[in-house]
């Protein structure tokens, strides 16, 4: 396997890695690692900083949900022209060239090459380096873990972004994905090629795997605000069943499925908590990882935040499809509709009061915290990554698809979650109940364009006449084109099908 040694230049200089109010703390990866890294409080901090990133525009701060939900079909732009400001008509229409894609890349290489930074020096310096009195051998394990949890998480999202899926790839024979990047090359001389969607794939497992056995089961970082928002073991395999999933290795996506259901430390949501709990100032029962919403967090995309862009007296850019809103049955809460500002916390989708977006539904996933209004300062909102609800239907699909599970079935996974939601139980549970539940249940939290990008025959028929062009099995936009200022600076990249130059 081939393995970079390079950093992809992404100008990381002006980057800064600002905890704030997310961890109390200052981080020092601005500073040159003999400095900033040379004990274990360096190296704690260090690790702090590097959560910041997630909560970024680009990634888990707005787009990397919004704008796959925009793709899917669950998301649309306004009818209304005057309403939304237009900054969703890429993924409305498609548009997406080198020169105007998802700006993922150099953020997620980023929080690897802050977690590399810490991992390298931990290997070069030795265990023993680091331990006092205070700080055990364990204290550094921890720390060696959340590195690879991250590290696992950027390179995933990468991987889903920029390339096919291990299923599509063999239906459009391209099997290029991303670098995989374990070392911070400071000279930056490297110019990597991509690596396989096999290789990329098993790093990430074989990180994720180094972290479960490397963390404490009870870890959870001092200090923090949310403390769902940091690596935990049941958050590390829980992504270990997503990306086992996508990997369609079925019995270890259900078999780590069944690791965080069996977690006492977690329970779903009944249907009357679940309308009211989207806006929490931290993760509730059901929330495994997520990335915590501050407008402190440097990071925080303010005004583009996704409380703001869903939010219909906001920028309005975002609103749910009637594909979408249709399809929930009368008594399911998830497809509640409401008034907003007399039934916040209430209901899941909403009109504006005003109805000045004509009739539009908007989402109630991201109706904020509280922390701002819609005029004069922005909302925040926490965005969930991974959660229990997830992990019944990641392990009901796994059933379906052979795998095994002593006193586990696809049938009772989907109507345990059903029975929560008010929605009817059902007879049978094949893999069409079984997408079908997850479109009902993760909608607008950045599943259902992955969801289709990761099954060999996943299409879209867009329900809006607006929208020109469908998406087949075989499209060029299940793999969006790297951004061309990495062409610019790196000839070894390749393009994918459909955006070359």
């Amino acid at each position: 396997m081939k393995k970079s040694t390079y950093i992809v230049l992404i100008a990381a200089a002006a980057l800064s890695v600002s905890c704030k109010d997310f961890l109390k703390e200052e981080p020092f990866l601005s500073q040159s690692n003999a400095l900033a890294l040379a004990d274990y409080d360096g190296l704690n901090k260090a690790v702090a900083g590097a959560y910041g990133p997630l909560a970024d525009g680009s990634w888990y701060g707005a787009d990397y949900v919004l704008t796959s939900e925009m793709r899917a079909d669950n998301a649309t732009i306004p009818t209304n022209t005057d309403f939304q400001s237009g900054r969703y008509q890429a993924p409305f229409y498609m548009t997406y060239s080198a020169d105007a894609t998802v700006g993922l890349w150099g953020y997620a290489y980023y929080v690897i090459s802050a977690a590399n930074n810490v991992l390298e020096e931990i290997e070069t310096q030795g265990m023993d380096a680091f331990t006092s009195s205070s700080v055990s051998e364990q204290d550094i394990k921890n720390l060696q873990a959340e590195c690879l949890f991250l590290r696992a998480l950027s390179l995933f999202d990468l991987a889903r972004i920029y390339a096919y899926s291990p299923a599509k790839s063999k239906s459009v024979n391209f099997t290029d994905c991303v670098p995989i990047i374990l070392k911070t090359d400071k000279t930056a001389q490297d110019q990597p090629a991509r690596n396989s969607i096999a290789e990329v794939y098993e790093q990430i497992i074989k990180d994720l795997k180094e972290a479960e056995g490397l963390m404490a089961p009870d870890y959870v970082r001092s200090g923090v605000t949310d403390k769902k928002a940091v690596a935990t073991l049941p958050a590390i395999q829980a992504l270990l069943s997503r990306v086992y999933l996508y990997n369609q290795d079925w019995q270890n996506a259900a078999d780590y499925a069944t690791k965080v259901i069996n977690n006492k430390a977690f329970k779903l949501w009944t249907a009357e908590e679940y309308p009211s709990v989207w806006g929490a100032e931290t993760g509730g029962s059901e929330v495994i990882f997520e990335v915590y919403g501050k407008s402190a967090n440097d990071y925080d995309e303010y005004w583009e935040g996704p409380s703001h862009m869903t939010n219909p007296v906001g920028y309005a850019d975002c609103a749910a499809s009637k594909s979408l809103t249709s399809l929930f049955e009368d008594g399911d809460v998830r497809g509640t509709t409401g008034v907003r500002g007399t039934d916040d916390g209430k209901v899941m989708f909403c009109t504006d009061k005003d109805e000045a977006s004509g009739g539009e539904l908007w989402t109630m996933k991201y109706y904020g915290k509280g922390d701002g209004d819609a005029t004069s300062t922005p909302d925040v909102n926490n965005v969930i990554v991974l959660r229990l609800s997830e992990m019944y239907l990641n392990r009901a699909e796994a059933l379906v698809n052979g795998a095994s599970v002593s006193g586990a079935s696809a049938l009772n996974d989907l109507n345990t979650i059903r029975a929560n939601r008010g929605a009817a139980a059902l007879n049978s549970a094949g893999a069409a109940a079984v997408a079908l539940e997850r479109r009902l249940e993760l909608n607008f939290e950045g599943h259902y364009w992955f969801d289709l990008g990761r099954t060999a025959n996943g299409s879209i028929t867009y329900s809006d006449s607006r929208r020109n062009d469908n998406i087949d099995a075989t499209s060029r936009f299940w793999a969006l084109p790297i951004p061309k200022r990495e062409y610019d600076v790196n000839k070894n990249l390749t393009h994918n099908p459909g955006f070359e130059e």
